[in-house]
């Protein structure tokens, strides 16, 4: 092999380690300590005091653990600056406005999760647990507000990711709050577990 294809091999394969460990940086890192903050400040807004509290402890998720882990194992890719725990922006006009419109749907969908026609979902949303329990004459208000609600949490994960400057983070955010929603349900709330299956809190 000749020189110039030596200090070719070699630039390709520095320029491959940059890029590597660029991406580890900016695609490994989520701050699901902060996000969890986050998370639980807009849900006690949304539900007020009418939910009960959870540890934050208590549903720590397995993925949410293994890639603290991983960034703790890679500090020294990433710089002690940005590995520091951020706080995420929640506080900008849209962000606002959602939470507030979930504000006052909670006075609608709270007898129809305390009457177990609605419950929480894994996936961060809420769902019709069985749609044939629910009152003929209420079908259509019922899937309204379910719909309304499910929007308005699209687009509340969508918005914090995007407030962030972090779009990739979508599905991360609406993992964390899906944890949390469950995490702070009332007694006697149904949820609905890795499975997908059903269960009374």
């Amino acid at each position: 092999m000749t020189t110039l294809s030596l200090m070719r091999a070699a630039m390709l394969a520095a320029t491959a380690a940059a890029m590597s460990a660029a991406c580890v940086t900016i695609n490994v890192y989520f701050p699901a300590a902060a996000a969890e903050k986050a998370a639980d400040r807009i849900i006690d807004d949304v539900w007020g005091e009418r939910a009960s509290p959870a540890p934050s402890g208590e549903t720590s998720s397995l993925r949410g653990a293994l890639m603290r882990s991983t960034v703790g194992v890679l500090e020294w890719l990433v710089p002690a600056a940005e590995a520091a725990e951020p706080n995420l922006d929640i506080g900008s006009p849209e962000i606002t406005r959602l939470k507030t419109q979930m504000e006052r749907r909670f006075a609608d969908l709270k007898p129809l999760l305390d009457k177990g026609l609605v419950g929480l979902g894994n996936d961060g949303f809420v769902a019709v647990r069985d749609p044939a329990a629910v009152p003929l004459a209420e079908r259509n208000q019922v899937r309204s507000i379910v719909a309304n609600e499910n929007a308005d949490r699209a687009a509340l994960y969508r918005e914090i990711a995007v407030a962030n400057g972090q779009p990739q983070w979508e599905t991360q955010i609406r993992e964390v709050f899906a944890a949390r929603w469950i995490a702070k349900a009332q007694s006697g709330w149904w949820v609905q577990d890795a499975s997908g299956a059903w269960t009374q809190k």
